[in-house]
């Protein structure tokens, strides 16, 4: 994997030579239509520097070692190790792929629709450019507070070793993937309102893959989802992204006009995110 993939994958995203969106850059040679791209594949946000949400002034510090609330992520994480060898370790893994195409495919069967560059390519743009956005918004925190992963605190394998070292040299706090899940989680909530409860509920698995996978805490995935809020209400301000958004509605009236559906197996990731990290909430 590339030095950038790791950066991008584990919370950072500076291109070589300068930081992108904060400075005119003249690394920047790739191009997705009108888009410039910091590297092969990761496209610029929408947002400017200035516009981005205020990370540090949205979320609390992270719980102290002798709180009750590190308590309670201790107790979090703990039951996530009954699913270690489960369809749900192997749906925390699929989570972890934030690379386009792939990535595309783990809002797909909540959408009940397929988002590709093909069938749906303002949505398809719009999820890899607020992607950027959202990592972008989690960095002032990560850098400030240096949290430990829950991996480095207990020495349990995670479920991507070969993600141990990096994840291990970057704050945990908040989740980067939490931040991002919920930011498309809101994005086509609102593109889909009658299919709103099941893509919020799959924002929130998708952010709980980290626990289950032991890299993040319950905490830097709460943490996540502020400021994946704070994001959304940036990104529907900016005309830019408004215009993206209006065309990826239009094309979804299309996708459902013509009975077009997801093209991976649903039933398997039903199955495998029926397995809840935290059953009370499903028991009442």
């Amino acid at each position: 994997m590339s030095r950038f993939l790791l950066m991008l994958r584990h919370g950072f995203l500076v291109a070589p030579a300068c930081v992108f969106i904060f400075s005119g850059c003249a690394e920047m040679k790739y191009y997705y239509g009108h888009v410039p791209e910091i590297a092969p594949g990761f496209l610029a946000g929408y947002l400017e520097a200035e516009s981005l949400p205020n990370s540090l002034s949205l979320v609390n510090p992270p719980p102290e070692t002798r709180s009750h609330a590190f308590e309670l992520d201790l107790t979090i994480y703990g039951a996530s190790k009954g699913f270690r060898g489960t369809p749900r370790w192997k749906q925390a893994v699929k989570d972890t792929n934030l690379a386009f195409p792939g990535a595309a495919y783990a809002f797909s069967c909540a959408l009940n629709a397929p988002i590709s560059e093909h069938e749906t390519p303002h949505l398809y743009m719009l999820m890899r450019r607020a992607m950027t956005d959202a990592v972008l918004s989690t960095r002032s925190v990560k850098e400030f507070y240096k949290r430990p992963p829950p991996f480095v605190f207990s020495m349990d394998p995670t479920c991507t070793p070969d993600d141990e070292k990096p994840l291990s040299e970057i704050s945990s706090y908040p989740s980067k993937h939490a931040c991002i899940g919920w930011t498309w989680a809101l994005i086509l909530a609102e593109l889909a309102p009658e299919r709103g409860d099941m893509i919020l509920e799959r924002g929130r698995s998708f952010a709980e893959s980290r626990v289950v996978c032991g890299t993040h805490w319950q905490s830097d995935i709460d943490a996540g989802f502020i400021i994946g809020a704070g994001v959304v209400a940036r990104l529907l301000a900016d005309s830019e992204f408004r215009e993206d958004f209006n065309a990826a509605r239009i094309e979804m009236a299309a996708v459902r006009a013509n009975g077009l559906f997801p093209q991976h197996d649903c039933n398997m990731e039903k199955a495998a995110l029926s397995l809840k990290l935290h059953p009370s909430r499903h028991n009442r």
